[in-house]
């Protein structure tokens, strides 16, 4: 039996050769009551088809794929999942666990997650009170498609109940039926009105005001990126945020037709949310690796226009024409191996990634410090080690992610900002658990 720690993620193959599996959910707290929910959610975490929310008044998905099959075996509720039998629209299965009346998610005894094939138990996820604060719910695990399914033991906690995390996968809850209006009370002499509480302008809404002022036409990324941090319940962290731009010759289309200054738009944005110095530290890499003046809120407009000068075949003068990314990876290790808070490096690249044991062997050696590398492929092929991220063994806490983007014209900046910032609440979780972050 595999013993699963929170923000570990697997391969199922590599404990289970099955598709039909039960999966078992328990959870004790005195006094308390619980309800347990299956979202089966398309590629961009949207429950885009409510039959495929399976909990205690919906038990069973079209095609019985999803069934809920209630308490037995110790678990206070099972499910039995094909996974052959889903459609191909739902990319992920998440398993949840929301409070029903009184009580928060400190206050549970314990609870667990656990993988069964025939009876018996192949892989299982344990968590306690201690993992959580006030969040009246838990995100309990996910079971995911990419090339092999996968399972990913979460343990986020979740401040809303079963309506938020409706809300929060694209979903909504059934109006309740309509009651008689109340008869209304007696009028009532007016009272003198409290005073207005203090308006507390969030970070959020702070860069909101001065994009508006400086830089208008980014103030819909803003908002968008806000929505996100929200969503993850990340709106309150504080991030480093570090680029490094693909500046090799195969590059040369995306500087022309503005690909890469929207990325810079983007990332940008994102820097100036999460840190509190509202400064995206850029840097250049070929052959060679340069670092160029902080994108910041002044310098964002035409940024690669005003900072990237050519040369003869040469995208960056100086960089070289190929792509070399360990040098540039091990200087920012040696840059930001002592932070002290959290690092997250979106790293763009359109492929050609050939040095796999030299990146395999960096990503290893620096997962015990506080670094978040987020790999982002636009227009590009062969990426290599960075599409094996997930299976990538020996390392502290899983400290990388990557996803591919044919054309940025092509997805939302609601998809773009997701997937971005899609594992690096679970990463924060775990680089906490495992002392690397405070």
């Amino acid at each position: 039996m595999t013993q699963l720690t929170q923000g570990q993620r697997a391969q199922l193959p590599q404990f289970t050769s099955s598709l039909n599996l039960t999966i078992g959910i328990g959870i004790q707290g005195a006094g308390m009551t619980f309800d347990v929910s299956c979202f089966g959610v398309d590629q961009n975490d949207q429950l885009s088809d409510d039959r495929y929310f399976v909990f205690y008044n919906q038990k069973s998905s079209p095609e019985g794929a999803l069934k809920l099959l209630g308490s037995q075996q110790g678990d206070l509720e099972q499910f039995q999942v094909d996974l052959s039998r889903l459609p191909s629209s739902i990319r992920k299965l998440v398993f949840a666990v929301t409070i029903d009346g009184n009580g928060v998610m400190s206050q549970i005894q314990g609870g667990h997650f656990r993988i069964l094939e025939g009876g018996q138990e192949k892989a299982r996820f344990n968590f306690a009170g201690q993992n959580f604060g006030q969040e009246k719910a838990v995100i309990v695990a996910e079971i995911y498609l990419k090339d092999v399914w996968r399972v990913l033991a979460l343990g986020q906690g979740f401040a809303g109940g079963l309506s938020a995390l409706l809300k929060n996968y694209g979903g909504q809850e059934a109006d309740e039926p309509a009651s008689p209006p109340p008869t209304p009370p007696a009028p009532t002499p007016p009272a003198s009105q409290p005073a207005k509480p203090a308006v507390n302008l969030n970070k959020g809404v702070i860069l909101e005001k001065k994009v508006q002022e400086k830089a208008p036409g980014l103030v819909s990324l803003v908002k968008t990126v806000n929505v996100i941090l929200e969503k993850k319940q990340i709106a309150d962290v504080v991030v480093k945020v570090v680029m490094v731009m693909d500046a090799s010759g195969s590059m040369t289309s995306s500087y022309q037709n503005g690909t890469v200054q929207a990325v810079v738009d983007r990332v940008g944005v994102v820097a100036m949310r999460l840190d509190d110095d509202g400064a995206l530290e850029t840097w250049f890499y070929s052959d060679n690796h340069k670092q160029t003046p902080d994108v910041t809120l002044d310098s964002i407009h035409n940024y690669v226009k005003n900072n990237v000068k050519g040369a003869f075949l040469q995208i960056f003068k100086g960089l070289g024409v190929g792509n070399n990314e360990p040098p540039i990876m091990r200087t920012l290790v040696d840059r930001h191996k002592n932070s002290t808070q959290p690092v997250l490096v979106v790293f763009i690249t359109d492929g050609g990634i050939y040095k796999t044991e030299e990146i395999t062997r960096i990503l290893k050696d620096c997962s015990h410090h506080p670094i978040f590398w987020q790999f982002i492929g636009v227009a590009g092929q062969n990426y290599g080690v960075l599409e094996k991220l997930d299976d990538l063994p020996g390392r502290v806490v899983d400290n990388a992610d990557f996803f591919a983007v044919d054309d940025l014209r092509h997805i939302s900046d609601d998809q773009l900002f997701e997937r971005m910032l899609n594992e690096l609440p679970a990463w924060l979780r775990a680089a906490k658990e495992k002392g690397i972050l405070r």
